[in-house]
């Protein structure tokens, strides 16, 4: 598994760093973000460091698929019934500002234009 040690996610991965975790398997850990931005904001973290989707290669196929089935699982589980929000920052000018690869799952306001 490839790490980074200067990574803020690679030591949350670690253990090093703590956070409140939802979920954990041995492709991702998810955990609620430090600065909410609505009632359900989670962010999935693969386990191996990538830094965004400019660095996906062939073989992060089954870990992308794997994320993309467990998001919905995650908001029911939530209580994000009625839909949730998925966002991807990539890259400075896209808004990233840990560069190791993570989803935002976002939910729980009426109105999904208030993020």
């Amino acid at each position: 598994m490839k790490t980074d040690l200067d990574c803020l996610f690679c030591k949350i991965i670690a253990g090093t760093v703590p956070s409140d975790q939802v979920y954990s398997d041995d492709q991702v850990i998810v955990f609620k973000d430090i600065n909410p931005k609505a009632p359900v904001h989670l962010l999935i973290v693969p386990r191996d460091h990538i830094i965004s989707l400019n660095e996906l290669e062939n073989n992060h196929d089954k870990l992308i698929g794997h994320i993309m089935r467990l998001l919905p699982k995650l908001a029911k589980e939530q209580g994000l019934d009625n839909g949730f929000r998925t966002i991807i920052n990539t890259g400075r000018g896209g808004g990233q500002i840990v560069f190791h690869l993570h989803i935002h799952l976002l939910g729980g306001k009426e109105h999904l234009g208030g993020f």
